[in-house]
């Protein structure tokens, strides 16, 4: 099983940008595919980004595409989600997910290996 791990979560102003990083162990990461959601208090977990296990097609939710990229290097077995242009809506904890063969899927059950969280937090 894959382990994961997020990191690069903090607080940023409304306009700013944030990366954040998703480490992997424990299974070589290019045969995964791997996603981030969010969760807001008092909200249900949501779709964010997608990359699917070839790497090749990335999906977004719309409230993030244009300002969110995800990407990955499989050599450091870590995912990225790139933030820009920040929003207050943003504010959130994000979670890294990964599916074994996973085509970029926006449902949060299709993920089998999910990391612990990192806060993200906006200031208007």
């Amino acid at each position: 099983q894959v382990q994961l791990v997020e990191s690069g979560g903090g607080l940023v102003q409304a306009g700013g940008s944030l990366r954040l990083s998703c480490a992997a162990s424990g299974r070589p990461l290019n045969n995964y595919g791997m996603a981030w959601f969010r969760q807001a208090p008092g909200k249900d977990r949501g779709f964010v980004a997608a990359i699917n296990w070839k790497g090749d097609n990335t999906y977004y939710a719309a409230s993030v595409k244009g300002r969110f990229g995800i990407s990955r290097d499989s050599a450091k077995s870590t995912v990225y989600l790139q933030m820009n242009s920040l929003k207050f809506d943003d504010t959130a904890v994000y979670y890294c997910a990964a599916r074994f063969l996973g085509d970029g899927s926006r449902w949060a059950g299709n993920y089998d290996a999910w990391g612990q969280g990192t806060q993200v937090t906006v200031s208007s």
